[in-house]
């Protein structure tokens, strides 16, 4: 079996308001938020803002402090098992345009009510629900 760790962002602006959250069409057709593999030497911060950088050109990301969710799951590659760890934070931009990479196929900025229903993976749903919850403590 192969480990592999990723770390994500599930990252929002805030417009009029209310929070509107960055979700990516991925080539396999899922919706996911901004991740990818931890580097050599990178933490998982470090990742999360070379990630988003590359898959979305955005760079000015600030981490809500505190918030740090796990997901696991498996999936076979080249008839190998990899059991993946991601590592997901929450963090601000004040950067609505996308410079979408190769990588993806499109790219949506939704409210809560609409991101939950276009996200595919019941994990990433759960972690948008605790993003939430935890901005809504925090005001």
């Amino acid at each position: 079996m192969i480990k592999e760790q990723s770390a994500g962002t599930v990252l929002f602006i805030e417009e009029n308001n209310e929070n509107l959250f960055l979700l990516l069409h991925y080539p396999t057709g899922h919706w996911d938020f901004v991740k990818g593999k931890i580097e050599n030497n990178e933490s998982p911060e470090q990742t999360i803002v070379r990630e988003t950088k590359e898959e979305t050109g955005i760079t000015d990301i600030v981490f809500i402090k505190n918030f740090k969710e796990k997901i696991e799951y498996s999936f076979k590659f080249n008839g190998d098992t990899v059991q993946k760890e991601v590592i997901f934070f929450l963090a601000k931009t004040n950067t609505k345009q996308v410079e979408l990479s190769y990588e993806h196929l499109d790219y949506v900025w939704l409210d809560f009510d609409n991101a939950l229903k276009k996200i595919t993976y019941e994990n990433a749903k759960n972690i948008l629900i605790k993003a939430k919850n935890y901005l809504e403590k925090l005001s």
